[in-house]
């Protein structure tokens, strides 16, 4: 009976350490009290309000339908909600293979310190694109189907969620490092760092045929979209242009641990800030002039000069010159005189202009002949409440595994390991 009564009082002990251990992890070593207040802020309300409000908006959708709060119609088959949550902002969540690859496989040893804010800034994305896919579909529950039961080889979308799903996976398994240091699970966190040059191959493959295969979606739409942003191109403008955003959406990234989380970055994170932040900046200049190169290669082929004089070819002009012509040029002023502000803001403009593209072609320009073409093409108000929600809980997630996990610091414990 005694060794009865030792086990379990050595049991409830272990339980009682586990469970201070674990709310310690949970509340970053506050009380649940003082963690309580330290959510009252101004933005953690605003979004609140964001969230209430969108509340009623997701419950009729799953209740009454996708057509209770959006538009789609056969002519108008991609609203704002996928036009943003898959095809404008995928770019930007490639740039955790960009600077993985960067360190893993081209040696630049100096982007160590900065794999991890990218793969998560990667990693949440692409979660966050299945789920506004998951939105989308008229039967989410049923999404496993076209995937495993009924092959549909030859849909370029059979590919794209093939993509999604295996890319969400490596990069699941690329930042878990991160999370078994914070669980302090040594020997499952060396399985994992055995693993990540393996993922890194596997990840660079799947982003490069994934981002080329959103632009061969419209392969086969040659009388829909306008013929200035139609090419049979598509696929490798669409990588193209994901390159430099990715870059682009790395940089800011860094400097959003910088400005936000610095009681969360060690001196190495904050030191090789400003040198990643202009080999970068380059890195994004070259690729830009590389695509603009491509736009003008495609204009000249498909010889479409003669529309440039139209109205919808001066929106073109504004796109490619305004929107990559000019942050190109504004980032390689700020690299040549490492202006790290312009840098950054040339970045921002970067991602600017890709999100303008994609939103050409999947909106503003698709079916572009169509009586009052512009005047039905304004988004429903309950889908902008849509993808405003789903952007804010992105930046809560982000922000609660930034202020917890090994992100930008290393633990003293598994300095070196990565």
């Amino acid at each position: 009976m005694s060794n009865n009564i030792q086990d379990a009082a050595q049991t409830a002990s272990t339980s009682g350490e586990f469970r201070v251990w674990f709310m310690n992890k949970l509340f970053m070593g506050m009380s649940v009290e003082d963690y309580a207040r330290s959510l009252v802020t101004p933005f953690n309300l605003a979004s609140l309000l964001i969230l209430l409000v969108s509340a009623p908006v997701f419950f009729m959708r799953y209740t009454r339908g996708l057509a209770s709060v959006i538009d789609g119609s056969n002519a108008y088959p991609w609203g704002i909600l996928l036009s943003w949550g898959i095809f404008a902002s995928e770019p930007m969540y490639a740039a955790g293979f960009v600077v993985a690859a960067a360190y893993y496989l081209f040696g630049m040893k100096s982007y160590r310190p900065f794999v991890r804010v990218a793969v998560l800034g990667g990693m949440l994305g692409y979660i966050f694109a299945a789920s506004y896919l998951l939105i989308d579909l008229g039967r989410p529950w049923r999404i496993y189907y076209p995937m495993l039961i009924n092959f549909g080889t030859s849909s370029i979308l059979f590919l794209v969620a093939w993509h999604v799903s295996l890319y969400i996976t490596v990069q699941l398994l690329e930042f878990s490092p991160a999370l078994l240091e914070w669980l302090d699970a040594r020997r499952l966190h060396k399985w994992a760092v055995s693993l990540t040059v393996g993922l890194i191959i596997g990840g660079v493959i799947l982003s490069t045929v994934h981002q080329s295969a959103l632009g061969a979606l419209y392969l086969i739409t040659p009388g829909k979209v306008h013929p200035l942003w139609y090419s049979g191109e598509l696929p490798l403008l669409f990588f193209s242009s994901a390159v430099y955003t990715a870059m682009s959406f790395a940089l800011l990234l860094v400097f959003v641990a910088v400005r936000y989380f610095k009681k969360t970055c060690d001196s190495e994170f904050l030191d090789g800030a400003q040198a990643l932040t202009l080999g970068l900046g380059k890195g994004a200049a070259l690729a830009m002039y590389v695509y603009f190169a491509l736009k003008i290669l495609t204009l000249a082929q498909d010889n479409r000069w003669g529309l440039l004089f139209t109205p919808y070819g001066y929106w073109y002009l504004v796109e490619l010159l305004g929107f990559v012509a000019i942050p190109m040029v504004l980032f390689t002023i700020g690299v040549k005189l490492e202006k790290i502000g312009l840098v950054r803001f040339a970045a921002l403009y970067a991602v600017a202009g890709t999100v303008l593209n994609r939103v050409n072609i999947n909106i503003i320009t698709f079916n572009w002949y169509l009586p009052h073409h512009l005047l039905n093409i304004i988004p429903p108000g309950t889908e902008v409440i849509m993808v405003l929600a789903m952007v804010t809980f992105q930046v809560l997630v982000f922000r609660w595994i930034m202020n917890r996990f090994p992100v930008t610091r290393e633990l003293p414990g598994y300095k070196g390991t990565h």
